[in-house]
């Protein structure tokens, strides 16, 4: 297997798992289990993408803009989902707003 190959592998990667994430989470009811299967595509979908683009085409500057989104995706990614997590479980009644962050 070439470079090629590979790269082009961690797209489809990349791809499968955000769509397989999107799928399952348009089919999930409650708000919570779905940001986690979102999660999880962000967190894994987004940087295989950006790699794989890497890989394809080389070391560019569009490959210096691509590492950087990927970078901010993977770090805030998390952060967000958290943030939106407690507002959901706060909006459900499961805690309320005093408990501890």
């Amino acid at each position: 297997m070439n470079a090629q190959s590979i790269g082009w592998a961690m797209v489809f990667a990349g791809v499968a798992a955000v769509a397989f994430s999107a799928v399952a989470a348009a089919l999930r009811v409650r708000v919570l289990d779905r940001l986690h299967l979102l999660t999880a595509a962000t967190s894994v979908g987004v940087p295989l993408i950006g790699a794989g683009l890497i890989i394809v085409r080389g070391w560019t500057q569009a490959s210096a803009m691509l590492v950087a989104i990927s970078v901010v995706v993977l770090l805030t990614a998390p952060v967000v989902s958290a943030a939106t997590a407690r507002l959901a479980a706060e909006h459900d009644g499961l805690i309320d707003e005093t408990s501890p962050r």
